[in-house]
């Protein structure tokens, strides 16, 4: 993996020359484009990532971006994002929430109907009515024109061959086990992408080599603890997760709002639970460590003692979050509502938010710091229309 030099803290107890700059894109839909913003605003800085790890949306996301030189990636996200948004109406001349949320509403009905360009489209005879076993009897949806889709924007010799690392997600349909393609272990082509973002029952699952798979979701969400085990080097471990459901928010008042904040908890990641995991998993091998320094020569060669040690460091690991916090006009179905004021919304929002955070004064000096394990969350946008943070 490409690697970028960083500074040396002052007072370190462990060298400190190199970082391991890595994307994690979540699932989320139509918010997928909150994602391509963030790449936007992360490139511009000049962000050098190595590695990028996706699931569902983002690997869709992911894959756009491994698959492309650094000077295309942006132009080829916002060629997938405008073709999904090619059906919809433009924006309401109207003003206020409830124009924009009766758009909404009007966009992601007319997905359910239609479908997406590019991406999936509504399966006719409908497969409720196809017999069991049937070739779309298990999915509302053919996926089909993804395959074009991705074969048109991802160079897959590039993307198996070149620096950028690319993990995904998928879930195995027989034996429910998260299964991850990463091109160190795989030649990834477009049907592991799409294997990675086949949610069940709106799209088939997706045939590799005799088994079949859907959603990376169903299992996890986000690829961040298959990140954290992967990771190999004694280089730090620089992390933009980049959230498309917000772990909190506000207690619903109708059917429609617990809708929704039922979806945002299921899909969050549990951000909060694995970076603390993290954190204490750090404690406990730096604790070991010292402990195993403390025996007696005899017993440093015991079994027990050996399994101890995780190595002779521990990178340190530090972790932005990028997270989506939706307007007050967004209800439960923003995770499929393809309309393109919402598209550009949601790009300029990731945009705002990953500029921010990479020149924020607290993660510029973030290097000083001696701690094993820091996390950022430095977005200062509010939701527009909410007078409460989420976050």
């Amino acid at each position: 993996m490409a690697r970028i030099p960083t500074q040396s803290a002052p007072n370190s107890t462990q060298p400190r020359s190199e970082e391991c700059i890595t994307l994690v894109l979540q699932g989320g839909g139509a918010l997928g484009a909150y994602q391509a913003g963030a790449y936007e605003g992360l490139a511009k800085q000049a962000r050098h990532i190595s590695w990028v790890a996706g699931i569902s949306i983002g690997a869709i996301n992911a894959a756009i971006i491994a698959g492309n030189t650094p000077e295309n990636r942006t132009k080829r996200l916002r060629e997938f994002w405008e073709q999904a948004s090619a059906r919809s109406l433009p924006a309401t001349v109207l003003d206020g929430i409830w124009a924009r949320a009766f758009l909404n509403q009007f966009s992601a009905s007319a997905t359910t109907i239609t479908g997406v360009p590019g991406f999936f489209e509504l399966r006719i005879p409908p497969a409720a009515l196809m017999p069991p076993g049937s070739v779309g009897a298990s999915s509302y949806y053919d996926t089909s024109a993804l395959r074009a889709t991705l074969e048109r924007l991802v160079d897959f010799d590039l993307l198996n061959n070149g620096d950028l690392r690319l993990s995904l997600g998928a879930v195995n349909v027989e034996t429910g086990n998260m299964t991850w393609f990463d091109t160190t272990t795989h030649r990834i082509g477009p049907e592991h992408i799409m294997a990675s973002g086949a949610l069940p029952p709106g799209f088939p699952a997706i045939q590799i080599d005799g088994a079949h798979y859907w959603d990376g979701g169903l299992v996890s969400n986000t690829p961040l603890q298959y990140v954290m085990d992967e990771q190999k080097s004694a280089a730090d471990l620089c992390v933009f997760q980049v959230d498309l459901f917000n772990a909190r928010g506000a207690l619903p008042n109708s059917v429609w709002q617990s809708e929704t904040r039922e979806k945002e908890i299921r899909f969050s990641s549990r951000t909060r639970f694995n970076t603390d995991m993290m954190r204490r998993l750090h404690d406990m091998s730096a604790a070991a460590r010292r402990l195993y320094d403390k025996l007696p020569p005899e017993m440093k060669s015991d079994p027990d003692a050996q399994a101890l040690l995780t190595g002779n460091t521990d990178p340190r690991i530090t972790i932005a979050h990028l997270i989506y916090r939706p307007t007050k006009y967004e209800g439960g179905s923003k995770d499929y509502e393809f309309s393109r004021s919402s598209m550009l919304d949601h790009w300029a929002a990731g945009k705002a938010d990953a500029e921010h955070t990479v020149t924020h004064a607290d993660w510029r000096n973030r290097r000083r710091s001696d701690a094993h394990v820091q996390v950022f969350d430095l977005s200062n946008r509010q939701p527009k229309d909410e007078s409460h943070e989420h976050r």
